[in-house]
């Protein structure tokens, strides 16, 4: 039992190196992760007494 907890640690780590590595190194092969950017305007009535 205890080996599988310590492969599956293992796994674990490996899979959050990959994916730090995987978001450091993926612009070059064309992943884009910036959010989409939009203009949104909103039109807002103050009233005054």
């Amino acid at each position: 039992m205890v080996r599988l907890i310590k492969w599956l640690f293992y796994l674990a780590i490996l899979g959050f190196i990959a994916l730090v590595a995987y978001s450091y190194i993926g612009p070059f092969f064309g992943a884009d992760f910036s959010p989409q950017q939009s203009e949104i305007r909103q039109e807002i009535i103050l009233e005054t007494n």
